[in-house]
């Protein structure tokens, strides 16, 4: 049986998180990122480590992102097609098994890279499943609130999986760290098979699933305003975000690589921050007006980096930057309307995965230029390239 939806209207948090089936996502994405935050620190430090390199470690950082634009190409209908609950359980029990894997300890560096882009695969689909209910539970304004209200579990839980992280390295090897994340994957795969209702696909079966996947994302990407909001949610974003690639090497330019920890969580508290403030307390007209100062926030801060800031200016500055992000309230809420209902699924699946394959690219490009040019700059470089893609993109973002 289906979890009723929230009706209409005036909208709080409190009647956000009165949906049964919204708490049950929540708990799916806090899961979810925490658990990856957790992964992608110690796999990344260990990475540099044992190479040196901040290519490496930048490539094992965005490792599980590359491949979003392959499994959005070819698999995002599946989310529109057949029940979350079975959808979720299944990336999370895949997710389990591959870090599993890891915690073992038993694999060489190319391998883990492989069965990074395996999970990559199919991560759009499960994000698509999550965010494409969104709208059916949260109508109107509420939409933006339990955006918003996601986007602050995410920080938070990113917050708390990078500190666990960062705390675990430094008395336990990455293998027993690696345990915590397996587990959690494990957690989240149970709450999604006991907590979700098996709802009522969107569409049947029409095709083939990369068939149809291609048929929609052709309409979604064609269309001007439908391919403008996507360019807007995914560059500034994903130039700005390129910028976290090279904090691990900037880090121990400081002294401490572990303290990438504490500039990761910065940018994840300025992201939820960014979020309550700008979806709670500003009315709709006014954020509609903020969404381009907004998007040109999440670069600005960061040209700064070019005089290497320390530790603590640096934790503010990405703090500064992240809360930009929530410029993307606007954009999704836009998109949300520009779109179909019944592939809304997959449009959210898009949006998703443009923005992961673009974050990966952005932060994969970052660590190649920090092989020949200092990190510090690099973060400015990545912020300029967020400003000028926000002024480029003013007629959306307006």
């Amino acid at each position: 049986m289906t979890a009723p939806a929230m009706t209409s209207g005036s909208a709080t948090y409190r009647d956000i998180f009165g949906v049964l089936e919204f708490r049950v996502l929540a708990a799916l994405q806090t899961l979810l990122v925490g658990g990856e935050a957790i992964r992608i620190i110690a796999l990344s430090v260990l990475t540099f480590q044992q190479t040196g390199s901040s290519l490496a470690a930048a490539v094992v950082f965005a490792a599980g992102m590359l491949p979003y634009v392959v499994g959005g190409a070819v698999l995002l209908s599946l989310a529109d097609r057949f029940p979350g609950r079975r959808l979720l359980a299944a990336f999370h029990l895949l997710r389990f098994a591959v870090i599993s894997v890891f915690a073992l300890d038993v694999v060489p560096l190319p391998v883990t890279i492989l069965l990074l882009v395996v999970v990559g695969l199919f991560a759009p689909v499960g994000s698509a499943a999550m965010h494409g209910r969104l709208p059916a539970l949260l109508p109107g304004e509420g939409y933006v609130l339990g955006r918003s209200l996601f986007t602050m579990t995410a920080a938070c839980s990113q917050v708390v999986g990078q500190g666990v992280g960062g705390l675990l390295l430094s008395v336990l090897t990455p293998s027993g760290t690696l345990w915590l994340a397996a587990g959690s994957a494990a957690l989240a795969a149970l709450v999604a098979h006991l907590g979700l209702p098996d709802t009522v696909a969107k569409r049947s079966e029409s095709g083939g699933t990369a068939r149809e996947t291609w048929r929609v994302n052709r309409i979604l990407l064609g269309g001007r305003v439908t391919r403008g909001l996507l360019l807007a949610g995914w560059l500034p974003i994903s130039l700005s975000v390129g910028a976290e690639g090279v904090l691990v090497p900037y880090a121990t330019g400081l002294g401490r690589a572990g303290s990438a920890g504490l500039i990761l969580a910065s940018a994840a508290i300025g992201m939820g921050l960014g979020n309550f403030v700008v979806g709670r307390f500003v009315p709709p007209g006014l954020r509609a007006r903020l969404t381009l100062p907004l998007a040109t926030l999440t670069g600005l801060p960061l040209l700064f980096f070019a005089a290497d800031p320390g530790l603590v200016a640096a934790c503010a500055l990405m703090a500064a930057a992240t809360f930009g992000l929530s410029y993307e309230l606007t954009v999704q809420r836009r998109l949300v309307d520009a779109a179909a209902e019944e592939v809304r699924g997959q449009a959210m699946g898009l949006a998703n995965t443009g923005l992961m394959t673009g974050q990966a690219l952005g932060i994969a490009g970052a660590g190649a230029l920090a092989e020949f040019v200092a990190p510090g700059p690099v973060i400015a470089v990545c912020g300029a390239a967020a400003v000028v893609a926000s002024l480029a993109l003013h007629r959306y973002l307006r």
